[in-house]
């Protein structure tokens, strides 16, 4: 995508604006990495998780009668992570440190959501891909709990009645 420099630059100004950032990732709303400045954090790996994330964001904002999606934000223990919409195909993630000043994350997201947004919708008008010409390095597959193993068969059991017990002693 021609317009991947574009948008690194925009996550570099993001970065340099708000410095309890610790990452920023410009994805495709399917999962695809257009942008990233995520040292230490696997960027395929979020843009996937952030894909899922926005599916379910969207069914609830569309079910409760909220509209369009605009924002996400997700706080843990050690910090936060906000998914703001950039344009109609593309997402912005920002990871953030637990002090960050979350007023100023949600104003510098959105500027630089919509800033993105016009740069992927720029790049799709001049017919270029949305997606980048390579393809990821390395797939993350996602984390997944272990099933519980069941019986191969299994025998109905009779109805006991409900008799009390006594005992004989």
């Amino acid at each position: 995508m021609a317009a991947e420099p574009e948008v690194l630059d925009e996550l570099h100004r993001l970065r340099a604006r708000v410095p309890q950032l610790t990452g920023a990732l410009a994805a495709s709303v399917d999962g695809l990495v257009l942008a990233h400045d995520t040292p230490g954090v696997e960027p395929e790996g979020v843009a996937a998780l952030t894909a899922a994330a926005l599916g379910v964001a969207m069914r609830m904002a569309d079910a409760t009668g909220q509209g369009d999606f605009r924002e996400l934000l997700v706080r843990g223990v050690q910090g936060y992570v906000a998914t703001y919409a950039a344009g109609s195909s593309a997402v912005l993630t920002l990871l953030a440190q637990d002090r960050v000043n979350v007023g100023r994350l949600h104003l510098e997201g959105r500027r630089s959501g919509s800033r993105i947004g016009e740069l992927v919708e720029a790049a799709t008008a001049r017919g270029e891909p949305v997606h980048p010409a390579r393809a990821p390095t390395r797939t993350v597959p996602l984390p997944t709990r272990p099933r519980p193993t069941r019986a191969a068969s299994r025998t109905p059991t009779a109805p006991t009645p409900n008799t009390p017990r006594t005992s004989e002693t």
